[in-house]
């Protein structure tokens, strides 16, 4: 089980396994961006003479601090926040080497840009500005260090030597937002799905389903299209639940359910609306298309065995209401469907039953 990790909210609340992930995610970027790094304070620094002690700093900081800092994140308790703290780190050394160099303007440019280039890709303006802070305390301490030595010009070595870092860094971080932004739109679709979907039937639930009858009626009203709605109910469900226990009860709601989908059409919306309850919305059919796929699902439901443990067998009553326009809203018509639906009930069940036909006609499809 994962543990929760809070820590006061913010930038480190997160679980554990999310600052893992967050920790992976920062490593290989980091490892090319200090690589890339080496290079643009490299060319200042060989333009400067520097001592082999800063050498081999740079090549300490570049090639080994990446392999400390994944390592500090994993066995931290709060991964996450551990891995904040290192990219805290890095912004302090990257305010260290521009005052090493004397803050040569091209590599100092380039550090500072990808450096924030980094940070509000990462964190947004709230880490940015933690890392500023300590990149400022970073630069103002090494210059007391080295005496505030301040060189400015670059030469062509030094910028030739800064365009890796300029080029290459930004294509990284840019792929991996991209990245990253197509894994959070395929979680907000399946988080959009499961919103809208029950879990036991995998039809759509009421108030998605509502929704699209909603959207219906307005079409319908407008074009003067036609359209149905059938209501369906399983009959003695209570009976089916009460002799062979809830899983046999949802397994026929699930039984019901497959059969809706293989029955209407692509462009057809099947839901469960409640309990043993569903609900169709049949775009563009009238009365006799209506009846019609709602004496198709009937006859499929009677005919299925809907739990083949227990043997299962089970009828439904469907009641169908095609659109009126005098109907005041989409719940209206709902309702319509309904009142069919009792009087399939009232008259024995097993069968469908039409509210109304155009012109204030009515008629009964015994089944």
């Amino acid at each position: 089980m994962t543990d929760q990790v809070v820590e006061g909210g913010g930038l480190a609340q997160r679980t554990k396994d999310e600052g893992l992930r967050f920790a992976r995610r920062m490593y290989l970027p980091r490892i090319c961006g200090l690589a890339l790094g080496v290079l643009c304070v490299g060319g200042a620094l060989w333009q400067q003479g520097a001592h082999p002690l800063v050498w081999a700093a740079l090549v300490l900081n570049a090639f080994v601090w990446p392999h400390v800092a994944y390592p500090l994140a994993r066995r931290a308790r709060n991964p996450y926040r551990a891995e904040l703290v290192n990219l805290v780190m890095d912004s302090a050394s990257g305010g260290a080497w521009m005052a090493v160099i004397g803050f040569n303007l091209v590599p100092s440019a380039v550090l500072f840009s990808m450096l924030v280039m980094d940070k509000i890709s990462v964190g947004g303006m709230r880490l940015l500005w933690r890392c500023l802070i300590a990149q400022i305390i970073a630069a103002v301490a090494v210059a007391i260090l080295t005496g505030f030595h301040v060189n400015l010009e670059s030469s062509v070595m030094v910028v030739v030597a800064s365009l890796p870092l300029l080029i290459i860094y930004p294509v990284m971080v840019g792929i991996t937002t991209h990245k990253l932004a197509r894994r959070v739109r395929r979680q907000n679709l399946t988080l959009a799905a499961l919103s809208s979907t029950d879990g036991l039937s995998g039809l759509l639930n009421r108030m998605y389903w509502e929704k699209a009858v909603a959207g219906e009626f307005e079409r319908c009203r407008r074009t003067k299209d036609v359209s149905a709605v059938l209501m369906i109910d399983i009959d003695h469900f209570k009976t089916v639940n009460d002799s062979y226990g809830h899983p046999a009860g949802d397994e026929v709601i699930r039984s019901v359910a497959r059969i809706l989908r293989s029955t209407v059409r692509p462009y057809d919306i099947a839901a469960r609306y409640g309990g043993e309850e569903f609900g169709i919305v049949l775009p563009g059919s009238d009365i006799a298309n209506g009846s019609a796929i709602a004496e198709r699902i009937r006859g499929r439901v009677d005919a299925a065995v809907l739990d083949e443990r227990h043997n299962v067998h089970a009828t439904i009553s469907i009641g169908v209401a095609v659109f009126d326009a005098a109907d005041a809203d989409h719940a209206a018509w709902i309702n319509r469907a309904d009142q069919a639906l009792y009087r399939a009930k009232a008259a024995g069940r097993n069968r469908s039953v039409i509210h109304a036909l155009p012109f204030g006609k009515s008629a009964e499809n015994m089944a």
